[in-house]
């Protein structure tokens, strides 16, 4: 045994995590740690790189099953992963910058004997939080207002009337979009793993929507003044990169969709005129009687 291995309770310090996560782990099949002669577990290189992978995917709020799934496919490779980990971080970047800025202009004025105003200190509350992920809270105090510009509130008043699992709801939209972020890595819309995702988008936005046209493109316009405000945009779930790509999986779904109806009305047509041919000495015989 050499330090490259560590023992359970090592490995979970090392990576932060506790050794009951690392037996859950092991139970889902995401990792199987090694064994010594005695029979005690130990994880080398290769376990940790594991883990590594399911603890950055975990982070994307990803449960297990879909862990599991993902990492005996396409994120299977730890370079796949890093891809993945690459984007996710490049678009904290900007909010992180623009934290670091407004933390540095704090600390000056306190270093200068001045004190933070109420603005000041509010600002530094809502823009250098450590989480990108928006309260309820906040996810409402960002998209009222937008409503009200497109829904009137009779309009809005109808739409709270419909009843849905809010809970099943957030965490199917949390699952697909940690789908779709995931399937951005390899860049390919068109994919049959994107097409899927780009089903399940359009069935939960048809769940909200009733199938309305009309409140689609409302909606539409309410993400869309949302994702176009610099201090709403890095706490919104989705990115305008991520829909252009799910934009594409739908024109490419749309396609298919209209192709298999073209198949299907074509085995209709060649069909019929067996049917006809069938029934025609029937009702002809049938005419002739009268």
């Amino acid at each position: 045994m050499t330090d490259a291995f560590l023992s359970p309770a090592e490995a979970a310090r090392r990576l932060g995590v506790s050794a009951k996560a690392l037996r859950l782990y092991e139970r889902h099949g995401l990792v199987t740690p090694l064994r010594t002669e005695a029979g005690w577990r130990t994880y080398g290189p290769d376990q940790i790189a594991r883990l590594h992978q399911v603890l950055a995917l975990k982070r994307l709020g990803l449960p297990l099953a879909r862990i599991a799934a993902l990492l005996a496919g396409r994120l299977a490779s730890l370079g796949a992963l890093l891809e993945l980990q690459e984007q996710t971080l490049d678009q904290e970047r900007g909010r992180v910058a623009h934290a670091l800025v407004l933390v540095r202009a704090a600390r000056a004025k306190l270093a200068h004997g001045e004190t933070l105003s109420i603005d000041d200190l509010a600002t530094l509350t809502t823009e250098t939080t450590m989480t990108t992920k928006a309260t309820d809270e906040e996810m409402k105090a960002i998209f009222e207002p937008i409503s009200a510009k497109y829904f009137t509130p009779e309009e809005r008043a109808e739409l709270s009337k419909r009843k849905y699992d809010q809970a099943d709801v957030s965490r199917r939209w949390d699952t697909l979009i940690a789908d779709v972020k995931a399937l951005m890595t390899n860049g390919n819309p068109e994919s049959p793993e994107a097409i899927d995702a780009a089903r399940r988008w359009k069935a939960l936005v048809e769940e909200f929507t009733g199938g309305d046209q009309a409140v689609a493109n409302k909606v539409r316009a309410v993400w869309n003044d949302a994702m176009a405000d610099p201090k709403a945009a890095p706490k919104l779930p989705v990115t305008p990169e991520m829909l252009a790509f799910v934009g594409k999986a739908t024109a490419k779904l749309k396609d298919s969709e209209a192709e298999r109806q073209r198949i299907a009305t074509s085995r209709v047509a060649n069909r019929a005129p067996y049917s006809l041919f069938a029934a025609r000495p029937v009702q002809s015989w049938n005419d002739e009687s009268f």
